[in-house]
This record gives structure tokens, sequence and C-alpha cells, in this order.
């Protein structure tokens, strides 16, 4: 007889599957495509085929249902955020219960509501709804949403195209109907390497990368500043932020950085044009590289986009919106500073919107959770869509 998971026994085997976006998820895609197999269902890939990776990694997607266009997909990424230096009580890839809460990295954020999806695609499957369902898991959502339009793209080779999609990221199950774009951009500020008494003949990239790292500062003082337009305004915070997260480089104390290493990224409002803000920065760039060359001509700051997501724009009587007020009753506005996947899905033709169980604030923590009362609320959320397809 075929096993048949509930909605919290899925969950405790995907966050066994230590899925941090640096290894492969293939062993959680092999498992989730196995189950699904076992009840009938027809499952795709598309495989991470960029020769310069050295990790496989692949996005799974299905259709359930009549074998017509017009489908609701649920989506999700199989990705999580690494646990390395976090101060965990719990063993992160085990979901424990305590307090009205699951533990475990990804309860939150997001394979609790991969795997209610999961579920309600097999139980769409065994009822036989009459409006079809599909599933989309994703891979590298947590490095700048790189794999989804991959997968998007082959979804639209392969399945009838869909309708509506919920991109289930956590929202407190309400319905999010916008998000910030960004735009992120690796910085390599190459300099000369001198004795630190003689450092005015060199040229330490730190200090020089420094500057650039200022004028994000700036440009987030000047930001902060202004009055907002209207829809800026539904953000938190409601203006155009730079960030820097991560910067490495320098051998010692007393030798000016040869190298200097940090991503600089764009979180843009709705109305505003991430390319120009990628110009602006380019110029500053050319700027402070051009005072490296004054004093070392060989001296460089090189540039890679890191990634390039697109804003969620709230729809004019979106379906996917419409879907999801109906079965929540939530009628308030909701929009959110982070960046989904909800916009590449729009971008090719998709109405979208964000509606998930858990709390953004614990995703990416130490000891990250879910209420059970959430997760719970997400089942229901399920149970009530199976209906409406039916």
């Amino acid at each position: 007889m075929v096993e048949t998971l509930t909605p919290l026994e899925l969950m405790t085997k995907l966050i066994s599957f230590p899925t941090v976006s640096r290894d492969s998820n293939l062993p959680l895609i092999d498992w989730v495509e196995e189950y699904l197999t076992s009840h009938g269902i027809t499952c795709h890939r598309y495989y991470d085929d960029d020769e310069n990776r050295t990790v496989e990694k692949a996005a799974l997607f299905a259709h359930v249902g009549p074998d017509q266009e017009g489908a609701i997909v649920l989506s999700g990424h199989t990705d999580v955020v690494p646990i390395d230096g976090q101060p965990w009580d719990t063993d992160p890839w085990s979901v424990t219960e305590k307090d009205g809460r699951y533990y475990g990295r990804g309860t939150c954020d997001m394979k609790g509501f991969d795997a209610l999806a999961i579920w309600a695609l097999v139980e769409a499957h065994k009822r036989g709804v009459k409006r079809p369902l599909q599933i989309a898991l994703s891979f590298d959502e947590e490095i700048g949403c790189t794999g989804a339009p991959p997968m998007i793209n082959r979804m639209l080779d392969v399945l009838p195209k869909a309708s509506a999609v919920i991109v289930g990221e956590p929202s407190m199950m309400q319905a999010v109907t916008g998000h910030k774009g960004g735009r992120g951009y690796m910085t390599h500020v190459k300099g000369f390497e001198v004795h630190s008494s003689l450092l005015h003949t060199g040229v330490n990239a730190i200090m020089y990368g420094s500057k650039l790292i200022d004028w994000a500062n700036d440009v987030n003082a000047a930001n902060m500043a202004q009055e907002p337009t209207d829809v800026a305004a539904q953000f938190d915070p409601p203006f155009t932020s730079a960030h820097v997260g991560v910067i490495e480089g320098g051998t010692a104390h007393n030798i000016t950085a040869k190298d200097c290493h940090f991503g600089l990224d764009f979180r843009v409002v709705p109305g505003e044009d991430p390319l120009d803000w990628r110009d602006r920065y380019f110029a500053k760039v050319r700027d402070v590289e051009a005072m490296m060359q004054a004093v070392v001509p060989e001296t460089s700051i090189e540039l890679t986009e890191r990634f390039n997501v697109p804003p969620l724009v709230p729809e004019e009587n979106g379906e996917a919106e419409t879907l999801v007020r109906q079965i929540t009753g939530d009628n308030a506005s909701h929009k959110v500073s982070y960046g989904t996947e909800a916009g590449q899905f729009q971008e090719r033709g998709y109405s979208a919107v964000i509606c998930g169980p858990g709390d953004i604030a614990q995703a990416h923590q130490p000891n990250e959770f879910c209420t059970v009362a959430q997760f719970n609320a997400g089942h229901a959320f399920m149970e009530k869509l199976l209906e409406r397809l039916m």
C-alpha cells in the first residue's frame, strides 16, 4: 500500500536534508520525486547545468488534474541558508516541537510551505480535481533567486500554462501583493601591495573599497531623508536601500591590501529603475578606480552582477490575489521589502501573490521556527484551496 504522509511528516522529512545553497539539493529532489511518483504523479526536472558550478542541483515541477491551462501553482524553494556560527538549541536538521513552535532550519523559510504544497498535490491527484494544480520547487533562491527563471522557462515548455501562482514565503498567511526588486554586484577591488609605512606608494584595496561602502551609507542617508512616494510609503523601509553584508581582503596588518571583495546590493522600491541605481554605482566605481590608477595604473575595480530580482508589482484585479483573499478573508494591503520568486513568475505572464505560514522575522535565524498555529493555518488554507479546485 502506498504511504501517504501528513504535512508534519513531510516537513520533517524535507528538513532532514541539509540543502544549504552551497551544497547539492539532489537527495531532497530524489526523495520528493520518488514520493510523488509512488502516488502516480509525473514529475519533471530542470538541472543546474552551468559549467562553472561544481555542485549539481535540480528544480522539480509537476501537474495534476486535467491536462489543460489555468492551473494554480504552489511555488517554493528547496534551499536554505547556512547554520554556520549560529547558536542553535536544537538539531537544525530535525523538527523539534516545543512551546507551540516547530523548530528547525526551513520550518519558516520555507520547507513548511513546501511540505504543505506536496501534501496538497497528492490530495488533488487522489480527489480528482477539476481545475489543475501544479507544484514548483526551485533551487538557489537564497543566493539571489537565480534558479527560478530557467525553471519557469522549462515549465512553460513542458506543462500547460498556469494562470496563478502562490509563492509560499512566510507572510503569516496574509496576501502580500508587492515587494521590492533587487540587484546585487560582486565588487573586486584590485590594489597594489607595499609596506604600510610607504602606503602612499601603494593602493590599499580595502581602504579604497571603503569609499564605495561609504557611498552606500550616503545613499541610504539621502534616501531616508526624502519624502517617500505613495508607492514607496507602502514599504518598510519606504526607500531604496544599499547594503554590504560581507567583506574580505588583505594579507597582513603591515601590508596595503592587494584585494578586497564585497557584495553591494540594492533593494529597489517599485517605480524606480534598478538600472538607474546600477548606473549610479558604476559611476562611483569609475571615480574611485581613477583615484587608484592615478597612484598605480595597473590597479582596477571589477564588477560582476550577482543577482537580478524583479519586483512584485501589485496587480489590478489579479487572479492570484483574489483567490488568496477569498480563502483567507484577508483584505488588508501588505507589501514587503524582501525579494521572492513571485516577481519572476509575474514577469513571465503569471498572476502572482505571496502567501505562506510563518513570520519572516524568524527566517535565517538561529532556532528558526514556525508556530504550530501558523503551520495548521497553512494546512487549512490548502484544504480550502482543494475545495475550490473540485
